[in-house]
């Protein structure tokens, strides 16, 4: 069995709502991303997944949400955008741009202490 993990970062605003402490007003994050896959199979020449696609297809996602307020996207006005659920929202758009690699996981740093993963 391999795992590949790719990563990328991008910078956002965003904040809590309905949370009674300092994260409830507009903050920033440079947040980092991975991204994991596995599989058995190799192809002819020795690759699973293909790393200059897999970042390819994280970087667009990541691109639509670089420089942007969490909370004004479609997505996080119907979910709070906690680190929780932008790990979800990355998941579920990168998984049908790689089928059929699975897609173990997506982790999400929002500082060099703290961080998430979302995985099925």
């Amino acid at each position: 069995m391999f795992e590949l993990t790719v990563r990328a970062d991008f910078s956002s605003a965003h904040f809590l709502r309905d949370y009674n402490g300092q994260c409830r007003n507009l903050h920033g994050h440079t947040w980092k991303v991975a991204v994991t896959v596995e599989g058995e199979q190799l192809n002819s020449i020795g690759v699973m997944a293909d790393f200059v696609e897999m970042k390819k297809h994280l970087r667009g996602i990541l691109s639509r949400l670089d420089h942007t307020c969490l909370n004004d996207l479609d997505f996080f006005k119907a979910h709070n955008p906690t680190a929780e659920n932008l790990a979800r929202y990355i998941f579920d758009e990168y998984k049908p741009l790689i089928a059929p690699i699975k897609l173990v996981k997506v982790r999400v740093w929002e500082s060099d202490q703290s961080d998430v993963a979302y995985f099925e």
